[in-house]
């Protein structure tokens, strides 16, 4: 399997062993699952089900962000606790999840629950060196970590222009650097606070996901994912921070899924046109939206348009009709185009296309028995069943 490295900027051999280490960044539970949600985490989802017909293991780690700078404003703005916000939108979520036929993680910790191993990185990059703290706020010092910006491969004043526009803070004054970044926070008096050796608190966001990443795998991590928007600053911070402590490479492999644009313009709550999977599913079967999403390359960023769900309906037919069929052409050449294009890059449009093929094939006849029965497996592998009749208005409860 050859796969696109963010940090080498090519397609790569994935080199993984019989065991794979996953950890794919999750929600932050402040609000319902969307396309770019469900398009990043069918990217994972069929790179665990190819992985595993090639005969390795997989142990998936999805984390859950649930205390950050986003979902606490959220919850004082509605006027509940942030835990219960997160838990109504985590439930939302893997219902939506589920529907779509897309694995759950073997484990999938959540930020709270981790505030003792954060505590202990902080600490502990203070002690080396790495962090400095300044008006109660614990700061990484960039300028202790060469190899910060590896990953993006940004200029200095894009970091900065991005750190502004995702969550950052680089015009405050108490930073020696204005891409130093926040490890440990005073919280606001309405927020949730923890004790720690350097001041009552809580974490920053991207000390979240190092103490996660490597609570759960160890010092080194196989492959690390996420949407193409958590190059930088996130994944690039925990980078700095982690390899700072363990002196050792934090992952081998970093994998980004691109963005999904509504009709023209960017998909964001501020815009209002965010296409929410629940609705999708009142209007159409779960895998019907699944195909329709297979129809993208994780990393071309794509157009969603209102229609697109009707081309997924149609495959979902199409599919459907054939797996029902007596029998069709030799299967194996199809089989073989939709394994090789997962294994180049995790190119779903084309495997997408020779299962299309094949199902056409199938409805225009043949005398291969085997051959709808090989639909069904190949469909499996893209985690489509064909085993059922087509299902609507299986939205989530509101």
């Amino acid at each position: 399997m050859r796969l696109y490295c963010t940090a080498s900027r090519a397609v790569i051999p994935f080199e993984a062993g019989p065991k794979v280490s996953l950890y794919v960044c999750g929600i932050t539970p402040y609000d319902s699952t969307h396309l770019g949600h469900a398009a990043t985490y069918l990217t994972y989802d069929l790179l665990i089900r190819r992985l595993e017909e090639l005969g390795h293991g997989v142990r998936y780690v999805r984390n859950i962000t649930d205390v950050d700078d986003s979902i606490l404003p959220k919850a004082r703005e509605l006027g509940v606790h942030y835990l219960d916000l997160a838990a109504t939108e985590v439930a939302r979520f893997q219902s939506d999840m589920a529907a779509l036929e897309m694995r759950a993680p073997d484990v999938e910790p959540r930020a709270t629950e981790a505030i003792d191993s954060i505590v202990d990185l902080v600490a502990r990059l203070l002690d080396s060196g790495h962090a400095y703290m300044t008006a109660g706020t614990v700061y990484f010092d960039i300028s202790t970590f060469s190899g910060f910006g590896q990953l993006c491969h940004y200029p200095e004043e894009r970091m900065i222009k991005l750190a502004r526009a995702r969550g950052g803070n680089p015009d405050d004054p108490h930073r020696r650097h204005p891409l130093d970044f926040v490890l440990w926070q005073p919280s606001l008096d309405d927020e949730p606070s923890w004790r720690a050796p350097f001041g009552v608190g809580r974490p920053g966001w991207h000390i979240e996901c190092s103490a996660m990443a490597m609570g759960e795998h160890g010092e080194t991590v196989d492959l690390h994912g996420g949407g193409t928007d958590l190059i930088f600053p996130h994944h690039e911070c925990e980078i700095a921070q982690s390899e700072a402590l363990t002196r050792k490479p934090f992952v081998r492999h970093w994998l980004h899924s691109a963005m999904v644009n509504y009709e023209g313009e960017k998909m964001s709550k501020s815009l209002g046109n965010l296409v929410f999977v629940n609705d999708l599913r009142k209007k159409a079967d779960p895998r019907a939206i699944r195909l329709a999403l297979m129809r993208h390359h994780y990393r071309s960023g794509f157009e969603w348009f209102d229609t697109d769900i009707d081309e997924g309906i149609a495959m979902l037919n199409r599919l459907l009709a054939a797996a029902s069929a007596d029998a069709g052409p030799a299967p194996a050449p199809y089989a073989k185009r939709v394994r090789d294009a997962l294994d180049n890059d995790l190119d779903a449009p084309r495997a997408l296309e020779a299962l299309a093929d094949l199902a056409d094939a199938i409805l225009s006849g043949g005398t291969d028995a085997s051959a709808p029965m090989a639909l069904s497996e190949l469909a499996v592998l893209l985690g489509v069943r064909l085993d059922r009749p087509v299902a609507v208005g299986s939205g989530a409860p509101e």
